[in-house]
This record gives C-alpha cells, structure tokens and sequence, in this order.
C-alpha cells in the first residue's frame, strides 16, 4: 500500500501575520497539523474522530 503525501493546507481564516497552522486530511486514518512557520519540523499526528471534535469544540461559542 502506497501513502499519499501530506497535502499541506492553510485555514481560509489565515490572514498574512505567519500565525498559521497546516492541516492534511489525505493520509489515510490520520489528520496532520503543524506550524506553517516551520513546515519541515514536527506535526501532530490525530485520529480523523479525535480532530472532529477539537475542531467542534473548537466552533462552540
């Protein structure tokens, strides 16, 4: 089995201050997050449920 690379991607909620986080939702069985600063340093490595509710809980007021 072949694994995708990481397709990178920005919040469209990023402005130009470089305090941005990456999100990759193509690798199977796992969502990737990390610093759009530091693109070659480490990520976070989530479970796809696990990050639905971050970012559900996250969206609450």
């Amino acid at each position: 089995m072949t694994v995708p690379s990481p397709d990178w991607r920005k919040s469209s909620r990023s402005h130009d201050s470089g305090n941005c986080v990456e999100v990759a939702g193509n690798v199977p069985g796992v969502v990737l997050v990390r610093d759009s600063k530091d693109p070659s340093g480490p990520n976070l490595a989530f479970p796809p449920a696990a990050w639905r509710a971050l970012v559900t809980n996250l969206r609450r007021p």
